[in-house]
């Protein structure tokens, strides 16, 4: 008789639990820990989307929607994406950006091919296109962490489909300049590839408006955004794809059969945040990372985050490793994330600087101590 774990697909078994998640669920174990390890907003959720998630509820839009999501959601996101670029694209809702990623994969991944994505990259990206049936191919971005179009075009080969942006980026905060996603733009024109842009933390970015493919190559970019981050709604899990209709109907379909469709209480909320002035926030959030890489900076070599909640930093030398530095830092009761998490290479560690000020300024200050 078969062992019941010999029944798991060979897929599954071969994926490793997220990193992140394992400190997460540390955290649930230890008494009062600094947790600078999870991407979760310190605000809540404006009061307005909170009020309109309450009525639609109260007034029983409880049930499905169409499965591309409310029209007024849809027509006020296009209403958006016009102003911001002169795009009319077609638009569905998501179930977060993660849900947008796992959509998209499965509906462009043949078996074998291939996304080129940025390393360091989110922790989900690898599994996003292999569980479709592709191949994550990391393109190693340091020390800069900015993907360029010569480091892509070297990583090309004839089973590259797609490649996948992320910025400001998760785990590094830098934002791409303009002349490097232009040119990333023309070399997939070039080759002929897709692009997918997690645009996530667009709204929480502090010292420049990031540089959008969408700007210089609309016909084959599908943008994902979200309003977990931007609104402190990440738990609702709401999100939207925009793109070529070829592509976006694509993806709704493979929703019909997962998802079905966006939460529609929330997607009530989401219509009311999109008239939300979030300026408060976003100056909160630039003194944090402000504040954090002062004292991080005198110690580590810290990444410059343009945006986003993070500070990506390599320990001193006398740290092996990026995960030595972690298992020193727990046992000072601070939880951090390994870069293993987000790179094929186990030199740094992230810090999420959501979180109170006080506890941002204490935390900080032992890594600095436990640095040496």
């Amino acid at each position: 008789m078969k062992a019941i774990d010999s029944f798991v697909a060979d897929r599954i078994a071969n994926i490793s639990a997220s990193g992140i998640r394992r400190i997460f669920d540390l955290a649930a174990t230890m008494k009062d820990p600094i947790d600078f390890s999870m991407g979760q907003p310190d605000f809540p959720v404006p009061d307005r989307a909170k009020a309109a998630a309450h009525a639609a509820i109260d007034a029983d839009q409880n049930g499905y929607t169409v499965t591309y999501g409310l029209v007024e959601l849809r027509e006020k996101i296009k209403a958006t994406l016009t102003h911001e670029f002169d795009w009319d694209p077609a638009v569905f809702a998501t179930c977060g950006v993660s849900g947008g990623l796992n959509l998209a994969m499965t509906a462009i991944c043949n078996p074998g091919d291939e996304v080129l994505i940025p390393d360091p990259y989110f922790v989900s990206y690898p599994m996003h296109v292999e569980l479709a049936g592709g191949r994550a191919v990391p393109v190693d971005t340091a020390p800069g962490f900015e993907m360029t179009a010569d480091l892509v075009e070297a990583a090309l080969t004839p089973k590259s489909k797609a490649i996948l942006l992320n910025s400001p980026s998760n785990p590094t905060g830098v934002i791409y300049s303009e002349e490097n996603v232009k040119a990333i733009c023309e070399l997939a024109r070039k080759k002929d590839l897709l692009i997918f842009s997690d645009e996530i933390y667009n709204m929480l970015s502090f010292d420049a408006t990031p540089a959008s493919p969408v700007t210089y190559a609309p016909e084959r970019t599908i943008l994902l955004r979200g309003f977990g981050k931007s609104y402190g709604m990440t738990g609702w899990r709401m999100g939207f794809a925009a793109g070529p209709e070829s592509i976006i109907s694509q993806m709704a379909k493979v929703q019909q059969y997962t998802f079905v469709c966006a939460p529609q209480p929330f997607q009530w909320a989401c219509i009311a945040a999109l008239d939300e002035d979030m300026s408060k926030v976003l100056s909160d959030y630039r003194i944090k990372r402000d504040v954090s890489l002062k004292i991080m900076s005198e110690r580590f070599e810290c990444a410059t985050p343009g945006g986003g909640f993070f500070l990506y930093c390599k320990p001193p030398s006398r740290f092996k490793t990026g995960s030595e530095f972690v298992e020193a830092a727990i046992q000072k009761n601070v939880l951090v994330v390994p870069g293993y998490a987000f790179s094929k290479h186990d030199t740094h560690f992230r810090i999420s600087y959501a979180v109170p000020d006080q506890k941002l300024v204490e935390g900080c200050q032992i890594l600095h101590e436990l640095a040496g």
